[in-house]
């Protein structure tokens, strides 16, 4: 891949455009982040205009780890604004683009970091990674909640938020994860946690829930592919059973709910006081200058997540919503828990659909865009560890297919990633300039 031919997907890296003069001659390897992960090299935005020109004074745990054992940051990766989107069309700095086709989405919100594990020979960090690594045709392993350390990531969803690795190659995921995962005195969310231990335990039998199949949300050509992939997985010697799930139509519903919540308190900080632009009107009033600066400097989506969970959170409707969503939340883990007493893993397709072009984007509602995450939410609200590979294609474009195992059980993701690629044969993107 020459590096020129970025022009035609140049909004994809912001890395390459704060490219460092040359990369250091005792690096082991080379990685980049997406640009919510502070670090003391480039600017972090976190695609956002009103964090645009932030230098952090330090590296956020995963960075400094990659660092402490030879990795190389080339740079920051494009993203949905505070990761505000399924299809990084929400960016202040541009539109990264699929290196399947120029003309669809990368997928989001960390579609940068995609593109740059299917386009370039190294690991990219991001977060909520399932829909760009099924859209770019790379594997993305999301640890359980809690494994990976967030000190140092820029929150949308504080209960939600965890970096995933994503890459071309299923063996860099355990090369890779056991560097970023571990207790960190920073974040205490990560400090009660066991011993990542990769190796042992195989994948011997996946649950498929019923409501999949049947539901009219998901392509032909995604099933198509995924019951090819139920088919190979019993050649592998893997029982697959199909299973009731009920509580899963809600997940979507829920992770709205809550991550818009948190959201709008996550992004209270941002008044122009502390970083990012500082140019508003100081002659105003504390609350007029931070309506005037905010109203400036955050884009549409983070606007609409901030009223919502605003409007949530207020007393009229906590109770009716907010806290009912995590009573409906705990019932979900319980479902999962439940299939985990037989099950392996929990099998479904990543996303309903391959990489939509960028003018059917367009024409989306915010309901329809949010129910395309039906899939990839449950996970999420849950806090287990997921993972998505490739499992076909359909018009040209990567289909991806998603494993969900209990907490704290990376280990046999991470080896259902090798023993997949040894029997798939994953196609690599061809960008043209």
């Amino acid at each position: 891949m020459n590096v020129n031919n970025i022009t035609t997907i140049n909004t994809t890296y912001r890395m390459f455009s704060a490219f460092t003069d040359k990369i250091e001659s005792d690096a082991k390897f080379t990685f980049s982040v997406s640009d919510n992960l502070t670090s003391k090299s480039f600017e972090t935005s976190a695609g956002s205009k009103i964090l645009e020109g932030y230098r952090p004074p330090f590296d956020s745990t995963t960075i400094r780890r990659m660092k402490d054992v030879g990795g190389f940051l080339m740079g920051k990766t494009n993203m949905d604004e505070f990761g505000f989107g399924t299809f990084s069309v929400n960016s202040a700095f541009g539109i990264p683009r699929n290196p399947f086709d120029i003309e669809r989405s990368c997928g989001g919100p960390s579609g940068g970091s995609a593109c740059a594990a299917a386009v370039f020979d190294h690991v990219s960090l991001g977060t909520s990674i399932m829909c760009p690594a099924s859209f770019c045709g790379v594997y993305g392993l999301s640890p359980s909640y809690g494994r990976v350390s967030r000190y140092g990531l820029i929150d949308c969803g504080n209960s939600f938020d965890r970096i995933g690795i994503l890459s071309f190659k299923a063996s860099a995921l355990r090369e890779y994860l056991p560097i970023i995962v571990g207790k960190d005195v920073h974040d205490p969310t990560s400090m009660i946690q066991p011993d990542l231990k990769l190796g042992g335990k195989k994948m011997c039998a996946v649950a498929v829930p019923k409501q999949i199949i049947d539901n009219k949300k998901v392509s032909k050509g995604v099933i198509e592919s995924f019951n090819r992939s139920i088919e190979s997985l019993k050649s592998i010697g893997i029982d697959v059973e199909y299973v009731d799930i009920p509580t899963l139509e809600y997940s979507v519903s829920v992770y709205s709910i809550i991550a818009t919540s948190e959201a709008s308190t996550d992004l209270a900080r941002y008044c122009g006081m502390r970083c990012g632009p500082q140019d508003g009107d100081y002659t105003l009033k504390f609350d007029d200058y931070f309506t005037s600066f905010r109203s400036q400097y955050f884009g549409d989506e983070a606007k609409k997540r901030i009223l919502l969970g605003t409007l949530i959170r207020m007393a009229g409707y906590v109770d009716k919503y907010y806290n009912k969503a995590l009573r409906v939340r705990e019932s979900i883990i319980a479902d999962y828990k439940r299939q985990f007493e037989r099950f392996d893993a929990i099998i479904t397709p990543t996303m309903p659909f391959i990489s939509p072009k960028f003018d059917d984007v367009s024409k989306m509602s915010t309901l329809d865009s949010y129910k395309s995450e039906f899939l990839t939410a449950t996970p999420i609200v849950t806090g287990m560890p997921h993972l998505s590979v490739t499992c076909g294609y359909s018009e040209g474009m990567p289909i991806g297919l998603m494993f969900t195992s209990d907490h704290w059980n990376e280990n046999v993701l991470v080896d259902m990633a090798e023993r997949w690629d040894c029997s798939f044969d994953v196609k690599h993107a061809e960008v043209n300039a």
